[in-house]
């Protein structure tokens, strides 16, 4: 669980990320959230968009991401979420 410093910290870092993911209307599947559990090993911390024609609700799919890849919901703004997960081996990131 992410201390509400912790969260500043990560929410300041992604804020110049752009999205490498988006939900659309098909909504979330297995296949993509082991594509987005590779990418945060590799990355620690991304956005993923939500697309106009998706019609669950965002903390839904926020949480359903979440819970599958085992990572953290840092915050859920706009259509954007940003997720992050501590990586095993390519760890850049040192939260305060």
């Amino acid at each position: 669980m992410l201390t509400g410093k912790q969260k500043r910290f990560l929410r300041s870092m992604a804020h110049h990320l752009t999205p490498i993911f988006q939900v659309g209307k098909a909504g979330v599947n297995e296949n993509m959230v082991n594509q987005i559990e590779e990418a945060l090993e590799k990355r620690e911390l991304i956005k993923v968009s939500i697309l106009q024609n998706c019609f669950e609700d965002k903390g839904e799919i926020a949480q359903e991401i979440a819970d599958g890849a085992g990572c953290e919901i840092v915050q859920i703004i706009g259509n954007t979420i940003v997720l992050y997960k501590e990586s095993k081996e390519n760890k850049t990131i040192e939260l305060p």
